[in-house]
């Protein structure tokens, strides 16, 4: 589907380009432009790179293991049937530490893995568990106490204070967190009742 809009987003460009007589600045554009996303993604690497390797320093010194302790009480609520002691659990932890950090890219694995061992010990057949929906919700719209990513595409722009935007950070993603949670459980219970 993205690949449709792209093709018809770039057939407009070049289109109002050559109707107004500007195809040297759509040229200039389209040029610059990939060279600017290159530029931005080696930026970016250097951050993604050090925080991917933090947190596999954590994984190995077993800081994640005491994470999962403080998160059990919380998600034993939200995970229900979910072994709290298993590797799916461990997994989840994982995820939502590299989220909280503000770290989506490095969450992305994490999250993929977390996914794979919730089908392992659920096995929920054709079909998506709880749990795995639940998952889903709690990786999309998670608290971010450190918008790592957002702080240094700030400062790559110039910011003078990249951590400004933590408040309103934190209060957004709680309540997008919130209502996604909410959501999710009334629409699950509203199942549950049509399927008895």
């Amino acid at each position: 589907m993205l690949k449709w809009i792209f093709a018809v987003m770039l057939i407009i460009s070049v289109g109002f380009g050559a109707a107004t007589g500007n195809m040297d600045k759509v040229c200039d554009s389209a040029l610059n432009s990939c060279v600017e996303a290159v530029d931005l993604f080696l930026y970016l690497l250097g951050g993604m790179c050090m925080w991917g390797g933090l947190m596999r320093v954590a994984e190995k010194a077993k800081l994640t293991d005491r994470l999962s302790e403080l998160f059990r009480p919380f998600l034993k609520h939200i995970f229900k049937g979910l072994d709290l002691n298993g590797k799916a659990f461990h997994a989840v932890c994982m995820n939502i530490t590299a989220n909280l950090l503000g770290l989506g890219n490095a969450a992305t694995p994490l999250g993929l893995e977390a996914m794979r061992r919730l089908e392992q010990e659920e096995r929920p057949g054709d079909t998506t568990s709880r749990n795995m929906i639940m998952f889903v919700v709690l990786n999309t719209a998670s608290i971010t106490i450190i918008p790592a990513t957002a702080a240094s595409l700030r400062v790559r722009h110039g910011s003078a204070a990249p951590m400004e935007i933590l408040p309103c950070v934190l209060i957004t993603s709680a309540c997008a967190l919130a209502a996604g949670l909410i959501s999710a459980s009334a629409l699950d219970t509203v199942g549950r009742r049509k399927r008895k």
